[in-house]
C-alpha cells in the first residue's frame, strides 16, 4: 500500500507546485538502505499528523519543499496551514544540508531537523539541528 505526499509552495522561492513524491506504507520491504530509511521516516511524520488531527482536531498536513533549481526539504509538517517544522533525512550523521540554510532565509517555516541513524546531536532547530531519528522523535513527541 501507498501514499503520496504533494509540495509545499513557500512565496519567496520558485516552489514546485504539482510533482507528488510517492511512498510505501511498510518500509521494511525495501532494500536500499536510504530509501528504507525515508519512508521510515516520512511514516512516522505522517502518523504524527494523522495523531494530532485525531485527538486535537487540528488541520495538519505533510508536504515535502523542493525550488524548481532542486534544492529540497525532505519533510514540512504543517498545522493549520502554517508550517511547524521542516526534516531532512540523511543515513549518517554528516555536516546541515545547505538547503537547510537556504530554505530558513526563504520561509517562514520556524524549526528545521536534520535526523540520521547514528549517534550525533548538534546544532539549534530555529538554525538547524543534526540529530538522531530517535531523539527527535523524542522531543516532537512523536512517540
Amino acid at each position: 500500500m501507498t501514499f503520496t505526499i504533494s509540495p509545499f509552495g513557500a512565496p519567496k522561492i520558485r516552489a514546485v507546485k504539482k510533482l507528488q513524491k510517492l511512498y510505501l506504507w511498510d518500509w521494511s520491504l525495501i532494500e536500499s538502505p536510504g530509501a528504507r530509511f525515508e519512508n521510515l521516516v516520512v511514516g512516522h511524520l505522517l502518523k504524527y499528523c494523522h495523531f494530532i488531527k485525531d485527538t486535537e482536531g487540528f488541520s495538519m498536513e505533510l508536504r515535502y519543499l523542493r525550488d524548481t533549481d532542486g534544492r529540497e526539504i525532505d519533510f514540512v509538517v504543517l498545522k493549520n496551514k502554517k508550517p511547524l517544522f521542516a526534516v531532512e533525512y540523511k543515513t549518517g550523521d554528516r555536516e546541515i544540508s545547505p538547503h537547510i540554510e537556504y530554505f530558513r532565509e526563504r520561509t517562514t517555516i520556524p524549526f528545521f531537523y536534520q535526523v540520521h541513524m547514528k549517534d550525533k546531536d548538534y546544532g539549534d532547530a530555529k538554525v538547524g539541528r543534526v540529530l538522531p531519528l530517535t531523539t527527535f522523535c523524542r522531543e516532537v513527541g512523536l512517540v
